[in-house]
């Protein structure tokens, strides 16, 4: 009975985008060697300064989610947080830069932002008490966090013309906060230096040559304050948008190993306003367009920092505050997880979603703490995707079915992300294992290489012959077939917490692994493979 309620609740739910195409494809996985490995807790969230009047377009979708006034005792966001065992959460944001730290050689005012027409952002300076950054800390205890924390790059310096600040920056209040934490024994895996002054900069931009050498000036902190302190924590910067002149001028003037990870902030999908977000959302062409950011953000790197990885510091899709109505429900996932799949393929090795909680894309409910469709996706893929990101060859593979694998998460074989943006194709799949591929042919044959696959693969590899083990599939749909629905199904059953407030657990659908593999329109799918043969995985 239980089942056939559940089968219902499946198929009403996609009655509503029924294919009217079915197109038969071939996917061929590269499970031998790695194109990169992200950091094993490569999901992050932010927890922002903004006060409950921080307000866009008439509307004002913050509440009480600051660092400043977040109800960190919530069971429900406790439970959130632990789900993910140690998940990254960023303390940042636009009003980081005017943030002072209630400790050591500090007499100035101590209050909460205030709006204030004149000042950056229309706020005031805001101060963080000790007594809260205690609280804060117990919290990142109890949930087993692992922080970062930005710091604030203005403090002593003053805006020499519009929008450019200049002078030097004053760094005793900064090492005052950071020697605090360390006597208190509080673990922070790193910390960040400014908010979005990269480039031109957001409200505010700092020139790289400044910048690089405040930079060397706080790695001088960090190591002294920490010389006898295990584990030392990581330097982060710049936090900001990319300009490809600015980042390659702050790791040539800071120098080799001063900076651990470079950040980059993203809001590809434009402001929260457009009336288009949706549509921006299901083309594929524009999800694409992000990935010469990547590409040239990488090389960046490559050319002049080296020694640095590189993160998604910030990213919430749209930007001021999100899109109303959009980015909290089912139809953001596919965003979010194109993107989290996309940067990772470009060598990210931590990316953050703006925000855990707070504006209209946080991961959970800014007054009834219930997360959200993106927290479900997010989890999933915590869950099921390990850090080795494999190649996926595509053949008869239309642009609207995003195709991404990785090495399984704590288990054997690997795991495929597909998501489908075609609102009238269903893709039926073949997929394939190269390491099956035949290459021994004579040096005068040369087949083409889709002659090769389809004459030499087998369907999985050697080890799927055991016919005991199936295919775990997690299939995302929206409740209702309305993809701005703000519950998610998992193979047809509603993603809701328990009744003592836990988060669900997240069961496959287990499938016989030589079956093909379905993806309906507008829906997404997790799918393991627990027998992939797939030597670059162990």
């Amino acid at each position: 009975m239980e089942f056939c309620a559940t089968l219902f609740l499946f198929l009403a739910s996609i009655a509503a985008i029924t294919a009217q195409y079915v197109q038969e494809s071939e996917l061929v996985i590269n499970g031998s060697i790695p194109i990169f490995h992200t950091d094993p807790n490569y999901i992050c969230v932010t927890i922002d300064w903004w006060p409950n009047d921080k307000c866009n377009y008439n509307h004002c979708p913050w509440g009480s989610s600051s660092a400043l006034n977040l109800d960190i005792s919530q069971p429900i966001l406790t439970k959130a947080v632990q789900a993910f065992e140690h998940l990254r959460i960023r303390v940042g944001g636009s009003l980081q830069d005017q943030v002072v730290y209630n400790v050591g050689d500090y007499s100035g005012p101590c209050h909460p932002f205030i709006k204030q027409k004149w000042g950056l952002f229309g706020f005031s300076k805001g101060c963080l008490t000790m007594g809260r950054w205690d609280e804060l800390n117990h919290f990142f205890a109890k949930t087993s966090s692992l922080v970062t924390f930005g710091l604030n790059a203005l403090r002593g310096r003053h805006e020499i013309k519009k929008g450019v600040w200049g002078g030097k920056w004053n760094s005793s209040n900064a090492h005052d906060f950071i020697k605090y934490t360390i006597s208190k024994g509080y673990q922070i895996h790193s910390w960040e230096y400014g908010n979005e002054l990269s480039g031109k900069g957001i409200g505010a931009m700092v020139h790289a040559e400044q910048y690089g050498s405040d930079l060397v000036e706080l790695r001088g902190i960090i190591d002294n304050l920490y010389r006898r302190v295990q584990p030392k924590p990581l330097l982060v910067a710049p936090g900001g948008f990319f300009d490809k002149e600015w980042f390659s001028k702050l790791l040539k003037v800071s120098g080799s190993e001063i900076v651990d990870v470079m950040t980059l902030h993203l809001y590809n999908l434009g402001p929260g306003m457009d009336p288009n977000l949706v549509k921006k959302i299901l083309d594929p062409h524009f999800l694409s367009r992000v990935s010469v950011t990547f590409s040239d953000f990488q090389q960046t790197l490559k050319t002049n920092g080296p020694w640095a990885s590189s993160w998604i510091g910030e990213s919430g899709g749209a930007y001021n505050s999100g899109g109303l109505h959009v980015s909290d429900t089912f139809v953001n996932s596919f965003w979010y997880l194109d993107q989290l799949a996309m940067a990772a393929k470009y060598h990210t090795e931590v990316y953050c979603r703006q925000s855990l909680i707070g504006g209209n894309y946080g991961l959970l409910n800014k007054t009834t703490f219930m997360p959200n469709p993106d927290y479900y996706s997010a989890l999933l893929w915590h869950r099921l995707m390990g850090t080795g990101v494999l190649s996926v060859g595509r053949i008869n593979v239309g642009p609207h079915l995003r195709t991404y694998a990785h090495c399984s998460k704590g288990k054997t074989g690997v795991t495929l992300l597909l998501i489908n943006l075609s609102n009238q194709t269903e893709f039926k799949l073949k997929v394939h294992n190269i390491l099956n591929l035949n290459l021994h042919t004579k040096e005068d044959q040369k087949p083409s290489f889709i002659h090769r696959i389809k004459s030499a693969f087998s369907w999985i590899g050697s080890k799927s012959r055991n016919s005991d083990l199936g295919r775990e599939e997690y299939h995302l749909t929206p409740q209702g077939g309305d993809l701005k629905s703000k519950t998610m199904l998992l193979n047809g059953s509603p993603l809701q917490l328990t009744q003592t407030g836990d988060i669900p657990l997240l069961k496959p659908n287990v499938v016989d692994v030589n079956s093909p593999v379905s993806i309906p329109p507008l829906t997404m799918k997790f799918i393991r493979f627990p027998n992939f043969d797939a030597s670059g995985c162990t």
